[in-house]
């Protein structure tokens, strides 16, 4: 039997009972479906081959001088398929443009033939398994079966095919690999630094036999190199291993405990993802999104707004100093006049993009900087964060019309999509920059400037509510812009910022069939385009707004597709542009979810945060171990105690707040020391 979704939603009048409704039709009939990856003890994930349907997906992996983006699966012959598109931000080329990177496609040809018995091995895969590396189990029709683990170094221009052979059967077999090199050099007229040397190389090559039960490593090497460069000799084995740990150590920062172990690996994951995708360029360490076409540049959503709170929490080092470096070269762009500083700072810092106009970006950089200045915890970083936020601030005063609202050219969009002489974006953001900057104000001392901006937040929530709050498509909502008419996927963002004067509607339009499909919250209704970033500040508003039950619906679903189904492990940028590119940022987002919106906390000084957790109601328990943000380490653990909830934080062995908490109230935290 088919449903019209609309008419039944509009059939519904209470409430839960649309969330409910909408629940249960077609954007979670996939959920019935088994998916394709499946959690594996150890942390990762692995995709068991068991059909003889080809399939092929693509991840990509980033250490701080490449980027690798695997295509990976079987093809119609059931056959191992392996292609590789590996980036070298720092090699720069000609234009010196956004997309500079020096850039190399591999189909495959560069494996070495090798022969078992004379006969060439031929890869039919087994498994798939991803966790900061991607391993492939395959057999043949020969005596030997072959693991291959590929993976980017940590801190080299190299990236690695690691392969081992084993002899599974009982007689001796005789293995030939081929000694394979490939050099291709490039036009030095063509490259700022001049003539570079693109080369793959195989080691472990030769004859051999290979007894009953025994293995052989052999490897191929991918790197590049500026031709006035040393070769460098790379120990596949040693990079792994760094790898390896990279990889542990994130696990080991900011880990979240729930029931539902697919959100608990799912934000794993990205951490993953958030944090890889940072580049040692000439300009300092610059986190970029990636994508195979973003990189040694920053933006001010994606990097100043979207990662760059987040990475106090995880506390990793290279996280913080990116982000402290992308404001530093944010900052060099203040001027007297108040010209807007640009959208992306290019090329290791050496141009800058700003080809939409201002998009709103003093508003995401002081928003990002106000928030990770806070919980960085340290008061000389925030002094010097300070300046900037007050200059971007100050140019948001410059902007405000008659009425109240801010104006830009453009919003993170960048036209993309109509936005208007003034949109939502770009004030709610200014809504938070502004809450945020009076807490950093008042933690520096600065008690007057701390209740300026006060003031100016709560008039400018005021303005908010007056200029954009509309019925829309039903909904006692926000409409985007003047002339808009149509849902938007970032009516959301006033949920976020805690403006809940109309947090009922907004909350049931994002989740309606205008709005919802199976791939997230759409642009625009009516379109098809759908973008991560706003789904996963939906998925954080309707969190800390209160609709815990409902979103962990919402948010579970939304993990399992990009966790374990058809296109994984990661977030991803958007669709159909870029083809679900797995950006970097949008990880911190899917962090972010669970931090500010799960967990509900809100930085308001260098060592005190506010927080509201939302235990949905089928969980009895949820922990966040390890919390670095304000100069701790800190756990957070709120269970259920009958109709009330316990909620204990200790930071660094020490309780800190015990509460018997009724599951509203805001409680604030403050950490002594």
């Amino acid at each position: 039997m088919k449903i019209n979704i609309v008419m039944l939603f509009r059939s519904v009048n209470r409430y839960h009972t649309l969330l409910s409704a909408a629940l249960l039709i077609a954007p979670f009939q996939a959920v019935a479906q088994s998916p394709r990856w499946e959690l594996v003890p150890d942390g990762g994930i692995q995709w068991n081959v068991t059909t003889s349907q080809p399939h092929t997906d693509h991840i990509e992996m980033s250490g701080k001088q490449l980027s690798a983006i695997i295509t990976y699966g079987t093809n119609d012959r059931q056959e191992l398929l392996v292609k590789k598109q590996l980036v070298f931000p720092m090699l720069r080329t000609i234009p010196n443009n956004t997309h500079a990177s020096l850039k190399t496609d591999f189909d495959g040809s560069e494996l070495p033939v090798i022969k078992v018995n004379g006969s060439p091995l031929r890869l039919k895969p087994v498994s798939f398994y991803l966790k900061g590396i991607l391993r492939i189990q395959s057999q043949s029709s020969t005596l030997v079966t072959a693991t291959d683990i590929l993976y980017p170094s940590v801190d080299k221009a190299g990236f690695i095919q690691l392969r081992e052979l084993v002899n599974n059967s009982n007689r001796t077999c005789h293995v030939e690999v081929d000694s394979l090199v490939k050099e291709q050099h490039t036009d030095a007229a063509k490259g700022v630094y001049g003539e570079y040397l693109i080369r793959s190389e195989v080691t472990g090559y030769g004859a051999f036999d290979l007894k009953p039960g025994g293995k052989h490593t052999m490897a191929v090497i991918y790197s590049a190199r500026k031709i006035s460069t040393p070769a460098y000799h790379f120990s596949p084995a040693y990079e792994l291993a760094r790898r390896e740990v990279f990889v542990k150590e994130l696990m080991q920062d900011l880990v979240l405990e729930t029931p539902n172990d697919t959100i608990n690996r799912g934000f794993g994951f990205a951490k993953v993802r958030a944090t890889e995708s940072i580049y040692d360029t000439k300009g300092g360490l610059m986190h970029g999104p990636g994508g195979g076409a973003y990189y040694a540049a920053i933006w001010a959503n994606d990097q100043a707004e979207y990662a760059n709170p987040f990475f106090p929490f995880l506390g990793n080092l290279n996280g913080n100093e990116s982000a402290v470096n992308s404001f530093r070269m944010f900052a060099s762009y203040m001027n007297p006049a108040y010209k807007p500083i640009p959208s992306s700072i290019i090329a290791e810092g050496d141009g800058y993009w700003n080809g939409a106009g201002d998009r709103g970006d003093q508003a995401m950089i002081a928003y990002g900087a106000a928030r990770f200045a806070l919980a960085s915890g340290d008061t000389a970083q925030a002094q010097q964060l300070y300046p900037l936020i007050n200059w971007c601030l100050q140019f948001l005063e410059l902007h405000k019309r008659p009425d109240g609202i801010i104006t830009s050219d453009a919003d993170e969009l960048e036209g993309r999509f109509p936005a208007g002489k003034a949109n939502l974006s770009t004030n709610a953001l200014a809504y938070g920059a502004y809450q945020s900057a009076a807490y950093l104000a008042a933690a520096l001392g600065h008690t007057d400037t701390a209740a300026l901006y006060n003031q100016r937040a709560a008039k400018l929530g005021r303005d908010i509510e007056s200029f954009f709050g509309r019925t829309v498509q039903g909904f006692n909502t926000y409409r985007y812009y003047e002339e808009n008419t149509i849902l938007r996927s970032w009516i959301c963002l006033p949920l976020v910022m805690g403006l809940n004067q109309r947090r009922d509607a907004t909350m049931k339009a994002l989740l309606s069939p205008y709005l919802w499909t199976q791939n997230g919250i759409l642009t625009a209704s009516g379109d098809h385009t759908f973008w991560d970033r706003s789904t996963l500040y939906a998925f954080r508003g309707l969190f800390f707004a209160g609709a815990t039950d409902t979103t962990l619906k919402y948010l579970a679903y939304y993990t399992r597709q990009r966790l374990l189904d058809e296109h994984v492990p990661y977030p991803v940028e958007a669709w159909p542009e870029g083809d679900q590119r797995h950006l970097s940022a949008e990880s911190a987002l899917y962090c972010r979810v669970i931090t500010e919106g799960l967990f509900g906390m809100v930085p308001t000084g260098l060592r005190s945060f506010d927080m509201c957790p939302r235990l949905p109601a089928s969980w009895n328990h949820m922990t966040l171990r390890h919390i670095r943000a304000f100069a701790a380490d800190m756990d957070i653990a709120v269970k259920r105690a009958g109709k009330r909830f316990t909620v204990t934080v200790t930071n660094k062995g020490k309780t800190v707040l015990t509460k018997n908490w009724d599951g509203k109230s805001t409680l604030h935290v403050v950490l002594p020391g």
